[in-house]
C-alpha cells in the first residue's frame, strides 16, 4: 500500500503546490554541489576530465541516494503514517507536473502579449539552447519540445525509478538527469560530462519510449493518435539525443506542427509551424498523458501490493 499512497500524495501535492522553493529543494541542492565540484575538472586534460566525470557523477549520486535510503529504511520500522508521509514529500522533489505546465503558460502568455525579452526569459526554465532573438515560431517550438521531451524526463522517468528501486532510485535518477543538463554537452565540458551524459541516455531510454506511447494515446482521444505515431516511428532519430526524438516527433505528429531547432533538427516538416496558440493545444495533451501514466503506475503499486509476499 505504501508505493501508491506515496505516488498518489506526492502527484496531490505537486499539482497543489508545485515547486518548493530552492533553499530546500534537493535537486537545486544536486546542481549547487555539481556547480562546486566541476571547477577543478574544467583545469584538467581530456583522459583526467572523463575520469573525473565519472568520480564527479558516482559522488553526487551517492550523496543524495544513501541519506534517503537510511532515512526511508529507518521510518519504515519507526512509523508507517510518517514513512509514508515523507515518502510522498520526498518523491515530489523529484518530478515537475505544474512547475512544467506553468512555464509553459508564462512562455505562452509572454508570447501572446510579443515580450519577446519576457519570453526568451520564460523559455530559460524549459529549455537549455539560446533563445534570445528567435523568431516567434521558433520561440513556441521551443516551448512545445520541451513540454514533449519532460514529460519523459520530469515526470515518466522518475515514478519509473521509483516503481522499480524506490525512493534511492528516484533520487540517482534525479542527480544523473540534473548533471546531464549542467555539464552533459558538447563545448568545455565534452569530456567532463560525457560519462553523465551516456548514462543519462541509458536511463531515459525506456522513459523516452514511454512518453512517446503516452503523447500517441493522449492524442488519439483527440483522433490524431495514428498522426502521432507515424511521425515518431519515422522520424525520431532526427535529434542528436536517442532519446528526445520520441517524445518531440510524437508531439509534432500530435499537433500537426513542425518543430525545429535551427541547424540541429527538423520534425514535422511538411507540417505549418507553430504559433502562440499551439503551446496551449502542447499542454492539452500533457494533462492526459500525465494522467494516463500517473493511473498506470498507481496499477503497477497495486499489482506490487498483490504479488508481494
Amino acid at each position: 500500500m505504501e508505493p501508491i499512497l506515496c505516488i498518489a500524495i506526492a502527484v496531490a501535492l505537486d499539482i497543489a503546490f508545485g515547486e518548493p522553493p530552492n533553499a530546500i529543494h534537493p535537486v537545486a541542492w544536486m546542481g549547487r554541489l555539481a556547480g562546486a565540484l566541476e571547477g577543478p575538472g574544467h583545469k584538467m586534460p581530456a583522459a583526467a576530465q572523463l575520469g573525473y566525470g565519472v568520480l564527479m557523477t558516482l559522488l553526487v549520486i551517492a550523496v543524495f541516494t544513501a541519506p534517503v535510503y537510511f532515512l526511508m529504511r529507518y521510518l519504515s520500522t519507526a512509523s508507517t503514517i510518517v514513512y509514508v508521509l515523507v515518502g510522498a514529500v520526498l518523491l515530489k522533489t523529484t518530478f515537475s507536473i505544474r512547475g512544467l505546465r506553468d512555464a509553459a503558460v508564462r512562455t505562452r502568455n509572454s508570447l501572446e502579449k510579443e515580450e519577446m525579452d519576457r519570453t526568451s526569459y520564460e523559455l530559460r526554465a524549459l529549455v537549455s539552447r539560446n533563445t534570445e532573438n528567435l523568431p516567434p515560431p521558433l520561440l513556441a517550438s521551443a516551448a512545445v519540445e520541451s513540454v514533449a521531451e519532460n514529460i519523459g524526463d520530469s515526470i515518466v522517468a522518475p515514478l519509473f525509478y521509483f516503481l522499480i528501486g524506490g525512493l534511492p532510485a528516484a533520487f540517482a535518477y534525479r542527480a544523473v538527469n540534473t548533471l546531464d543538463a549542467m555539464v552533459g554537452y558538447h563545448g568545455k565540458y565534452e569530456y567532463l560530462g560525457k560519462f553523465a551524459a551516456r548514462l543519462d541516455d541509458v536511463l531515459n531510454y525506456i522513459p523516452s519510449r514511454i512518453a512517446a506511447l503516452l503523447i500517441i494515446l493522449a492524442a488519439a482521444l483527440k483522433k490524431r493518435g495514428r498522426y502521432a505515431m507515424r511521425l515518431a516511428l519515422s522520424e525520431h532519430r532526427r535529434t542528436e539525443s536517442p532519446n528526445a526524438g520520441w517524445p518531440m516527433s510524437a508531439m509534432a505528429g500530435a499537433l500537426g506542427v513542425r518543430l525545429e531547432k535551427v541547424g540541429h533538427y527538423v520534425l514535422g516538416g511538411t507540417f505549418p509551424p507553430p504559433c502562440t496558440r499551439t503551446i496551449g493545444e502542447a499542454l492539452g495533451i500533457f494533462w492526459p498523458a500525465v494522467g494516463i501514466w500517473v493511473v498506470l503506475c498507481l496499477g503497477a503499486g497495486g499489482v506490487y501490493l498483490v504479488l508481494a509476499p
